[in-house]
């Protein structure tokens, strides 16, 4: 298969790229690696092994220190710094991921936020393989969240999971007059 880089590509650096890919819009590439049959449409890497058959962007900042393994799908305003995503999970959109370790058929859903930082330095989180987590989602670093783990919208996990666990954490709605 033979490769497509758009003209308003910028590759900077040691770059390498396997075949069958596309490279589309205004995308930058550099110091990194691109698998086979990969698609990098108006999104930069920097610093970044992204593996085969793998679906990036549009508008994503994937940043040093990251791997992307085969058959990931990032979405639309996606940053992920300095983690690995297991092959085959999803990150369709609205996400930020940074240090951390996710496993493979993850689904990270819309809005979620790896908190990374406290103030002072930076701590990883572990997410297992299986593991569904929904919207909304505030992951706060250190935690490790094992296999099959489910995950309901709107919660902010700050504690350790186990497998198969389904974890919820939010307040109640409450409605008051005015």
């Amino acid at each position: 298969m033979e490769n497509f880089i758009e003209k308003s590509v910028k590759i900077i650096g040691d770059c390498s790229f396997g075949e069958g890919i596309k490279i589309l819009g205004n995308s930058v590439i550099e110091n990194s690696s691109i698998g086979d049959n990969t698609e990098v449409v108006d999104s930069h890497v920097v610093g970044s092994v992204i593996g085969n058959n793998v679906k990036i962007g549009p508008y994503v900042n994937i940043r040093k220190g990251t791997r992307i393994l085969d058959g990931v799908k990032v979405g639309a305003f996606v940053e992920i710094k300095n983690s690995t995503v297991g092959a085959n999970s999803k990150v369709p959109h609205f996400s930020y991921i940074g240090d951390a370790d996710i496993g493979e058929r993850v689904n990270v859903g819309c809005g979620v936020i790896f908190a990374n930082y406290n103030g002072k330095e930076k701590k990883r989180s572990v997410i297992g393989d299986d593991v569904f987590i929904g919207c909304n989602v505030n992951i706060v670093a250190p935690v490790k969240v094992a296999d099959r783990t489910y995950i309901c919208a709107g919660t902010t996990v700050t504690n350790d999971t186990e497998v198969g666990d389904f974890v919820i954490g939010r307040v109640r709605q409450e409605n008051k007059k005015r």
